[in-house]
Order: C-alpha cells, then sequence, then structure tokens
C-alpha cells in the first residue's frame, strides 16, 4: 500500500472522526451549523489540515473559528483514540473558501447572461454597415462595352496575335 494511499484512507477517517463529534455538538455556545468539507493529511501523518464550512454571517463564522481552535486539543484526543496510527497528527482548522467562490462564479455568469441579453437586443434593431448583399459579383457588361470587346478581339485576330 503506498504512502498516499494510507494518508487519503487517514484523512477520511478523521473527517469521519471530527464531523460525528461535532454533530454531537461542544459545550462552546460560539459553535456555529459547521460541515467538514475536507481532510487533508500530510505524507508523513504527523500534520492534518480540516477544512470546513459555516452557515450563517460574518460573525457566526468568526465565533465558529474561534470555537473550533478551542476545541483543537478536546477533537484531536478524540482522533487520536479513533485513530490506529503511532502518532495523532496535530489539527488546524481552516475556513474553506468554497461558498464564496461558488458565490463569484455565480454573479460572473448573471453579469455576462445580462451582457449577453443586451447584445442580443442591440443586434435585433442592428442595420449592416454596407450593402445588403456584401459579397462581390462579376460585372455585366452593357451594350457598348461588349462592342468595343469585339473589336478589339478582330483587331488582334487580324494583326495576328
Amino acid at each position: 500500500m503506498a504512502s498516499g494511499d494510507r494518508a487519503a484512507k487517514v484523512a477520511d477517517r478523521i473527517r469521519e472522526v471530527v464531523a460525528r463529534r461535532l454533530e454531537k455538538g461542544l459545550r462552546d455556545p460560539r459553535m456555529g451549523f459547521v460541515t467538514i468539507t475536507d481532510v487533508r493529511v500530510t505524507g508523513d501523518l504527523q500534520h492534518a489540515s480540516v477544512f470546513y464550512t459555516v452557515y450563517g454571517t460574518d460573525e457566526e463564522r468568526a465565533d465558529t473559528a474561534a470555537a473550533l481552535t478551542a476545541a483543537t486539543g478536546m477533537l484531536r484526543t478524540e482522533v487520536g483514540r479513533n485513530l490506529n496510527t503511532r502518532l495523532t497528527p496535530t489539527l488546524e482548522f481552516i475556513p474553506d473558501a468554497i461558498p464564496e467562490n461558488a458565490a463569484a462564479i455565480e454573479s460572473l455568469l448573471i453579469a455576462a447572461r445580462e451582457r449577453d441579453n443586451e447584445a442580443a437586443a442591440l443586434a435585433s434593431n442592428a442595420q449592416y454597415a454596407g450593402d445588403a448583399d456584401p459579397y462581390v459579383k462579376p460585372r455585366e457588361l452593357e451594350a457598348d462595352d461588349e462592342l468595343e470587346d469585339l473589336e478589339e478581339n478582330e483587331d488582334l485576330e487580324a494583326d495576328g496575335r
């Protein structure tokens, strides 16, 4: 088994343990509605970065970050009890930027859709800048031009060219 596979399994186990413990609740009133989105463990299994999101306002997010920082020791003890590793990794809680990124992408998509609608509205009333049929057509010879061309051809034939 490769060390990457082991690190992935340990990360999944840490995510389950921390999520289950947060589901039971902490005695900290600052704790908000937390979702553990991802856990990444270093190759030597010494450090785990726990990514989380919090549903609520910026103040609730800040309070939850403080509550998680205060509960890091207790959560690490819980992880140590449930992991079969020689050493318990240190835990670092990092707010996940997925909701903010998703909101930014959504606002960009809305702005692009509005610009597309504006362009379509302008195009519906637009007119061509040049002729209605912009393609070049062969020149139509008039009767006088045809006579001149015939005379030139006859002169060339007479000269032997």
